[in-house]
């Protein structure tokens, strides 16, 4: 065989200096790692591959052979684009400081550049700059995560018809809260002592006032008629509204959705 990925990835991302044997097909990575990415796809892999993340043997007959630690590699990239929502460069970064052994390193933050957050984000230039506009998203040369979400979740309420100066009384709300939460933390956060008090108590209180403003959203919703019985399984959760009963829409696995088309859109005050 030739080529190949002595990665450092062992059993289940666990780096690791020993790499087994490449003995599996690419049929059966998709395989083992279709449950967990749907989406995944030979083109998907080869594209990878092409971009230098993975780099599996080749048997004598030309197929590609995969190690564990290859398909490992695989989870860790596909892992960080679906929950972190990285750009390929950076996950190169963290692979290249794995692969030297620098496995205990946290990855720092991660700096985007306009076009890759872009990419990420699935948004394009002009909803950037109407968030910029707003004050949702900060002008810069680089982006981080924040700014990723932001965006992401701006591309994907604008199908609904909410546009950025829809979401001012959204920032208006978290800016409210942050000021509360500033004011608890202040007495503590003016003592000389270590800051992890206040750091603790901050992220404490913060994380009462978020449940507790999904909780009345979700009863004002309830109150309005716009999700169905109150069940337990009725929460807003982080992914959307599961177990309701919108006005409209396809139910798909629990889930009720209004499609884009569907969706009216939003009005202000002077009918814009």
């Amino acid at each position: 065989m030739t080529g190949g990925s002595r990665s450092g990835f062992g059993a289940r991302g666990v780096p690791s200096s020993r790499a087994s044997a490449a003995n599996v097909g690419i049929g059966q990575v998709l395989a083992q790692l279709r449950v967990e990415f749907p989406d995944i796809s030979p083109s998907k892999i080869r594209f990878l591959e092409a971009e230098g993340l993975i780099r599996p043997e080749r048997a004598e007959s030309g197929y590609r052979r995969f190690a564990v630690a290859d398909i490992e590699r695989l989870r860790y990239i596909l892992t960080a684009q679906r929950d972190e929502y990285l750009p390929l460069r950076v996950i190169k970064e963290r692979l290249s400081a794995l692969d030297s052994g620098d496995v205990d390193a946290a990855p720092g933050p991660v700096a985007m550049t306009r076009s890759e957050l872009l990419a990420a984000a699935g948004a394009d230039e002009e909803l950037l700059a109407e968030l910029e506009d707003y004050g949702l998203v900060r002008r810069a040369r680089q982006y981080g995560v924040p700014e990723l979400s932001i965006t992401r979740a701006a591309a994907a309420l604008r199908q609904y018809g909410i546009q950025p100066r829809h979401l001012r009384a959204v920032k208006a709300a978290a800016e409210r809260e942050v000021s509360l939460v500033e004011q608890v933390v202040a007495p503590l956060a003016r003592q000389r002592a270590s800051r992890e008090p206040a750091l603790r108590t901050g992220a404490a209180v913060a994380s009462l006032i978020a449940g507790l403003h999904a909780t009345l959203v979700e009863s004002g919703l309830i109150d309005a008629g716009l999700v169905g019985d109150g069940q337990p399984d009725a929460g807003l959760g982080g992914s959307g509204l599961t177990g309701t009963g919108l006005a409209s829409g396809t139910q798909v696995g629990g889930r009720y959705h209004v499609t884009a088309r569907e969706a009216p859109g939003l009005r202000s005050a002077s009918g814009r």
